[in-house]
């Protein structure tokens, strides 16, 4: 059984248990050893979604717009990672978007802006946060998504979604998908989108525009990216 790839655990067994624990042990400290000898390979990429004019989709009871969310997320996100010993680097640290003026093409614009700071900082990886939106409001729950020719990106996405199928909050588990989607298809780099939750569903927008919750979120995604990093490669897969 791999790990890493989205399937519980089941702890009952006390032997796979301590077995599992050792093994991250082990992994976490072969990490540690990796870290000092290559710290270039020590950057994690935070790309919050969306951003300026570009606001995203919009909660349906509290008219939140997701950049906002997003970027409370990646800010809390930012602190986890640097607390466990991380350069992190965003893409967008303001409200503002990536595009310069507000002109035709601006969408493009600041798509191949955040490629290019992701391909300068030759991260170890890239997690993109969004928000979801549906047309059945009953639909909610977080959503993780990989490119589908990148195994290292699969593992990622396994491995945070595995996080959050964990949460309490959760009122149903879900796998990683693979998406075509430009942030994943715009380096090597292993790439996740992590839609945290449904924007058009009122119990998980009241959660998402929580300060709590977005702090909780921020942890459950480091776990799992800090999970797949300590017993994965940090060679460009």
């Amino acid at each position: 059984m791999n790990f890493f790839y989205c399937h519980r655990v089941i702890f009952g067994f006390t032997g796979l248990a301590l077995a599992v624990i050792f093994t991250f042990g082990v992994c976490f400290f072969a990490l540690v050893r990796t870290a000092a000898a290559n710290t270039q390979r020590l950057t994690v990429v935070i790309d919050a979604g969306h951003g300026g004019i570009d606001g995203g989709v919009v909660g349906t009871v509290s008219g939140t717009k997701e950049s906002d969310v997003n970027l409370a997320i990646s800010r809390y996100l930012q602190k986890e990672f640097e607390t466990a010993g991380f350069r992190v680097v965003q893409t967008r640290p303001t409200e503002a978007g990536l595009y310069g003026t507000a002109t035709s093409g601006y969408k493009k614009r600041d798509m191949k802006k955040r490629a290019e700071i992701i391909n300068e900082n030759a991260p170890a990886l890239v997690i993109s946060v969004h928000q979801n939106f549906f047309s059945m409001p009953s639909r909610r729950g977080a959503q993780v998504f990989f490119r589908e020719d990148s195994s290292s990106s699969k593992t990622l996405a396994c491995a945070i979604q595995t996080a959050f199928n964990e949460m309490p909050e959760v009122s149903r588990t879900y796998s990683a998908l693979a998406g075509d989607y430009y942030v994943l298809n715009c380096s090597d780099y292993p790439s996740v989108i992590v839609e945290c939750g449904f924007l058009s569903n009122a119990e998980d927008e009241a959660l998402l525009i929580s300060e709590d919750y977005q702090k909780k979120v921020a942890s459950v995604i480091a776990q799992g990216a800090l999970s797949y990093l300590a017993c994965g490669s940090l060679v460009i897969a």
